[in-house]
């Protein structure tokens, strides 16, 4: 069927999608045209309306060229003023742009898809926030401009965002992003599937490329996608005051909708999961508990690295000093809380009070650079050296458990290899040569001696249940909520 198709109808349906695109785009492009924000918030005029017309018709004539020759809508679409926030999920796939089409809501995107051709010209017509990498304070920016739009009481076009903030196989939703939540008002939850029988649909970072799905899914005669509208969620005056308790809320009422689990793994969770590191993380890795309370405790992705630079100095002026937990919670100037008691236990190795509070830096590296190895060695060695500037056997295997996150492991044959001339001492410079010259030597030196090829890394690769990673399975969520596993060393 796909060669059949691949020498017929396929390359029609990609002429006929593109042509109805480029049909689009003058459109777009008058519309756009010196257009402000006083005018964007009044109503539509009357040829605007009708180039909104003529623009769902075509963008309908788009999708029906790809085979989507109907789309089941469920539900009905909340006005502006009833709910100024559609959350959609899951987000799987770049085809999760037909509800935007459907209703041109405006989105969230990177400022740098306005200078597309001819996609930018669409992107730009629908008033989407844009957000910039380039500005550090982007993440600020965009909340405070959704809120903005969002408190207009009608003033502005809906704004469609996905929560999730990343594709997945629809087995499960990840933890919801609180952007949409923050502003406190009522949101209509908005859910997708795709009741296909191959799903030539989810693209997600471990599968098929972005034209492999497109060839894939126009090779198919039907696809069929379904959009339902659920009633809108208004939030109490907890979840106004608790955006993260909201999302999640919203979250329930769309798995329940959709029949399926949810798992507080994030996207970040399932990046360090799956670094290309040459110390890729075992699947009983502590790590990810880390990580979580890691965000739980307030640490912000993008203040990390220089936080980590901060308690980095720090360590290295107390040395090998132990602390205890009130100690620790100066050190990390937060309050005492059960998120710091948590974070607490998983380095108390002898349950005896007291951490080494170098293996918490070692872990704050590896979440912050999960594919820059060799820097968390080298921080590593900085924390650990003696005077001469070495390690030894036993220093590097507290420094490996810790970067791994796992409670034993045998770096005997490894730090045979590094030490050439037998001097029971390592320097990093020692180790960096060695890494250079092996650079999987985790795989060859660690991995394969105790951890055998089921639980190597080499597994944490392959399809997992739900798409994401194999310790992210929706049917492992419950165990997840039993007491934190002790300990990273």
């Amino acid at each position: 069927q796909i060669a059949f198709m691949t020498l017929t109808l396929f390359p029609i349906r990609l002429f006929f999608a593109a042509f109805m695109m480029l049909l689009a785009w003058p459109f777009a492009f008058i519309a756009s045209m010196g257009s402000d924000e006083q005018e964007l918030e009044k109503p539509l005029s009357w040829w605007r309306k009708i180039v909104d017309v003529l623009l769902k018709a075509i963008m309908r004539m788009m999708w029906l060229a790809g085979g989507f020759h109907w789309i089941n809508v469920k539900g009905r679409r909340a006005l502006p003023a009833e709910a100024a926030i559609l959350t959609v999920a899951p987000h799987s796939s770049y085809f999760d742009a037909i509800p935007v089409t459907m209703t041109f809501a405006s989105i969230v995107m990177k400022a740098e898809s306005k200078d597309i051709p001819v996609w930018g010209t669409l992107i730009k017509y629908i008033r989407p926030v844009f957000v910039s990498r380039s500005d550090q304070d982007s993440r600020r920016k965009t909340v405070e401009e959704i809120k903005r739009r969002a408190q207009s009481h009608g003033k502005w076009p809906q704004i469609m965002i996905f929560p999730e903030g990343t594709c997945t196989n629809r087995s499960c939703l990840i933890t919801f992003k609180p952007g949409a939540f923050i502003p406190g008002v009522p949101v209509q939850p908005v859910v997708l599937r795709y009741p296909n029988k191959l799903d030539t649909i989810t693209w997600t970072w471990q599968g098929p490329g972005a034209f492999e799905i497109l060839w894939l899914t126009l090779c198919q005669f039907h696809n069929s996608v379904e959009i339902e509208f659920l009633p809108v969620y208004i939030p109490s005056e907890e979840e106004r005051k608790n955006p993260v308790l909201y999302a999640n809320n919203v979250r329930r009422v769309m798995a329940e909708a959709l029949g399926v689990s949810v798992t507080d793994y994030t996207f970040e969770d399932c990046q360090l999961a799956l670094a290309e590191g040459q110390l890729r993380l075992p699947s009983d890795t502590c790590l990810l508990e880390f990580a979580k309370l890691v965000r739980s405790l307030g640490l912000k992705p993008e203040t990390l690295e220089d936080d980590l630079d901060k308690y980095a100095a720090s360590a290295m002026k107390m040395k090998k000093e132990k602390v205890d937990l009130k100690e620790f919670s100066a050190y990390l100037e937060f309050p005492v809380s059960q998120t710091l008691e948590s974070m607490f236990a998983l380095f108390d190795e002898n349950e005896d009070g007291v951490i080494d509070i170098r293996e918490f830096v070692i872990a704050l590296s590896v979440v912050c650079k999960p594919s820059k190895t060799l820097e968390t060695i080298q921080l590593a060695f900085q924390l650990y050296q003696s005077e001469s500037g070495t390690i030894t056997e036993k220093d590097l295997a507290h420094i490996l458990k810790t970067a791994m996150g796992v409670s034993q492991i045998d770096v005997t044959h490894l730090f045979r290899a590094v030490d050439e001339e037998e001097k029971g001492k390592i320097t990093y410079d020692d180790f960096y040569t060695f890494a250079e010259l092996h650079p999987h030597f985790a795989e060859d030196y660690l991995y394969a001696d105790q951890m055998g090829a089921e639980s190597s890394l080499e597994t944490s690769s392959l399809s997992a249940p739900n798409g994401i990673c194999t310790d992210f399975s929706p049917d492992s969520a419950g165990d997840r909520k039993k007491p934190l596993q002790k300990k990273l060393n």
